[in-house]
């Protein structure tokens, strides 16, 4: 259940924290549980970011609360699985507001070009 009220425009949640984007990265394939994603996000970046527990977990309640991810009570393999462990999926929200985010960063690179703060074409 999510308690993102529906009337808040999309815009209102940018920009993402860094932890918020590489979360709703990991998540936008496969369900996943905290530790994956944390494996996750690490490989992705090459290790440049490597999200602790706690702000993985913050992280992942204020999403959960935002609506941009649920909690899933399927299982990939059960019997191989450990029963704690809680899995994670984005949100049709949550794809609406990572595609904005992924908007919002195209247009900044854009400009960065444009200004010679960003190799590339304008």
């Amino acid at each position: 259940m999510t308690r993102r009220t529906p009337d808040i425009p999309v815009t209102d949640f940018l920009p993402l924290t860094p932890a918020i984007a590489h979360i709703l990265l990991a998540v936008a394939d496969e369900d996943r549980h905290g530790y994956a994603i944390m494996q996750d996000i690490a490989q992705r970046t090459g290790g440049a970011i490597k999200l602790g527990a706690g702000t993985l977990y913050r992280s992942v309640q204020r999403m959960l609360e935002q609506g941009l991810i649920s909690e899933v009570s399927t299982r990939p393999s059960p019997e191989l699985d450990d029963e704690r462990r809680r899995y994670y999926r984005i949100t049709a929200f949550g794809r609406t507001v990572a595609r904005a985010e992924a908007r919002r960063l195209a247009q900044m690179l854009k400009l960065a070009r444009a200004s010679g703060f960003a190799p590339g074409k304008a």
